[in-house]
């Protein structure tokens, strides 16, 4: 098992532990309204230390060759992943910025919906904590165009799967997602954790 394998394996068992819910009956609320049986809360995750070096690094890798200016996402869900991201950018000496997407539009000073060292004509990559539908990913990715920057790519963290990843691709083609709901229930299983 080389590096990131193993990186991979224990970013699964972290989020396993700390992130994923199972229930056998949908209980938790979605925020489409609907109710599932799955519930992913990735952020004890993506701000603790541990966390923070394995997506990192795990991220970067998925996109250090596409000559990308930066990094973000929605806030909040993205931010965390995007410092990760710009954090072990620089300690392998090819820098990829971070930013950061508001969820409303700042409306004091210079109007925009992205903070960051970032610039219309810029190549970025939009990342996201939890897809289900993509919802907050194309928005995030929408709200990119509109300020001039060019979507490369979407890199999502857990996919649910639950249609979010095609939904995306019909935006950006180019998408992908570091762990699947389906590596966290056979994780669960492995722990027998049961309901």
């Amino acid at each position: 098992m080389n590096t990131l394998d193993a990186m991979k394996q224990e970013l699964i068992r972290l989020l396993c532990d700390k992130s994923f819910q199972y229930s056998r009956e949908p209980k938790f609320k979605l925020v489409s309204g609907g109710t599932s049986r799955f519930y992913v809360n990735c952020k004890p995750v993506t701000l603790s230390p541990r966390g923070m070096i394995l997506i990192g690094h795990l991220i970067y890798s998925q996109i250090q060759g596409l000559s990308a200016d930066a990094v973000g996402g929605m806030t909040f869900g993205a931010d965390p992943i995007a410092c990760a991201v710009a954090f072990v950018s620089g300690l392998k000496e090819t820098p990829i910025k971070a930013f950061s997407i508001r969820k409303t539009q700042k409306d004091h000073g210079i109007v925009r919906w992205i903070e960051g060292d970032v610039y219309p004509g810029e190549r970025v990559v939009v990342i996201d904590d939890v897809v289900t539908t993509g919802g907050s990913t194309i928005q995030a990715i929408e709200r990119s165009c509109s300020e001039g920057l060019t979507v490369v790519r979407a890199v999502i963290l857990v996919d649910r799967q639950e249609g979010g990843l095609e939904n995306i691709r019909k935006v950006v083609p180019e998408v992908s997602a570091v762990i699947t709901r389906e590596e966290l229930m056979a994780c669960r299983i492995s722990l027998h954790k049961t309901d």
